[in-house]
């Protein structure tokens, strides 16, 4: 199995950069993101990802956006976190109820 390559913000935007300033050189979008991501040392389906994310980004394409799929994985992580503090507190609570009624009826 191959270890996953983390490429830098930069070389994304210049990869997507590339294959929408030679889309028109190739047949189609595919064919010019297969000549690219040789280029660049990337898959043409993650450079084929990133694309569309562009394209979503900008309003090219219908879907979720970077910033709100950034927002939405921030909010669920603080749901967790305020749902597990709950938790905790509502233990505290019947911890606490249980000893003062065990404390009156001695």
């Amino acid at each position: 199995m191959r270890k996953s390559v983390k490429f830098s913000p930069e070389v994304r935007e210049r990869a997507v950069r590339m294959v929408f300033e030679h889309q028109g050189e190739h047949a189609s979008q595919w064919a010019a993101v297969v000549s690219i991501a040789g280029k660049f040392g990337s898959t043409p389906q993650t450079l084929l990802n990133w694309v569309r994310q562009h394209e979503r980004d900008t309003g090219q394409r219908e879907g979720v956006t970077s910033t709100e799929a950034k927002r939405v994985k921030e909010l669920e992580r603080e749901v967790r976190e305020l749902r597990r503090a709950n938790e905790i507190l509502k233990l505290a609570s019947a911890f606490f109820a249980q000893a003062e009624l065990d404390r009156r009826l001695k």
